[in-house]
């Protein structure tokens, strides 16, 4: 930018100053916060009612250097909000800026972001007038509306373009039918793909319930086996030897004479009662 003097009116000089300073930061020094403040600087300097002519095209020139120094630094999603800080309204842009701004988000796979922005400038009826704008409808169709699947948006601004003769306006319509179906075929792909997963985890799920149902038998006959086998045990027995021995140990007198035959009957009655407890094989007592 500094390869021609350039002859900026007084109103423009320290924007234009400012701007030169950006591009020498962002080119030559790879200093792009220090770019961007410069950017922002000359921006501000300008005011927010900058007309056409040589204003405009500097405010214009240091969005472009501004919006490179965001990309650099991997701030693109700060790149809308600003440029509209400067621009208030998306019918304002500038076409280069608007360019810019679907080519960038279109890179990072974000075209949902200039959806309503694109729409809004094309459909503004002085923005119809200009030289670019069908340039920049065909970049907002192939890098917005197609990418999107909005195939009847896409048909409706194709149609409704004065700047299309009839051929260009076949040719769009050809492009955005092929991406029509081309659409159809991901789609139908992609709902196949998930038939087959949701498939297979349906045989996942199928083969561990039947092991989970198998389990839960085994479990079942283990308890009722084991509830048959403590069913076979003297618990009367046991009771009644645990309540003989608090018997003896808390109202009787071990040490007393007349407790001796009690003590020597309850010791029996424990033995016979731990010995069928505790025997390898619990039975019950075979009645002739």
């Amino acid at each position: 930018m500094r390869s021609e003097p350039l002859a900026w009116p007084p109103v423009s000089a320290t924007a234009a100053s400012l701007l030169e300073e950006a591009a020498d930061l962002l080119v030559l020094h790879r200093d792009f916060a220090a770019a961007l403040e410069k950017c922002e600087a000359g921006c501000d300097s300008l005011g927010p009612g900058s007309g056409p002519g040589s204003s405009a095209e500097v405010k214009c020139s240091l969005c472009v250097v501004g919006i490179q120094a965001l990309a650099e630094m991997n701030r693109w999603r700060e790149v809308l909000s600003w440029v509209l800080q400067y621009y208030h309204v998306p019918e304002h842009l500038p076409p280069k800026v608007l360019e810019l701004c679907i080519l960038l988000y279109s890179k990072v796979r974000e075209p949902q972001v200039m959806l309503e922005v694109g729409s809004s400038w094309l459909r503004h009826q002085p923005n119809k007038s200009l030289p670019e704008y069908g340039a920049l409808l065909e970049l907002y169709l192939l890098h917005v509306l197609l990418p999107l699947g909005r195939f009847e948006g896409a048909e409706e601004l194709v149609r409704g373009c004065d700047a299309f003769d009839s051929e260009q306006q076949l040719a769009f319509l050809g492009t955005i039918c092929e991406s029509r179906c081309q659409w159809t075929q991901r789609e139908e792909m992609h709902l196949a793909a998930e038939e087959k997963r949701e498939a297979a985890t349906e045989t996942i799920l199928g083969a561990l319930s039947q092991k989970l149902l198998t389990m839960l038998t085994l479990l079942r006959r283990a308890l009722r086996s084991m509830s048959s086998h403590f069913y076979l045990l003297p618990y009367k027995k046991m009771l009644l030897a645990t309540f003989l021995l608090y018997l003896v140990v808390v109202r009787l007198d071990p040490a007393s004479p007349t407790s001796l035959p009690f003590i020597y009957k309850l010791v029996q009655l424990f033995r016979q009662a731990w010995a069928a407890v505790f025997s390898p094989i619990h039975r019950r007592p075979v009645q002739d």
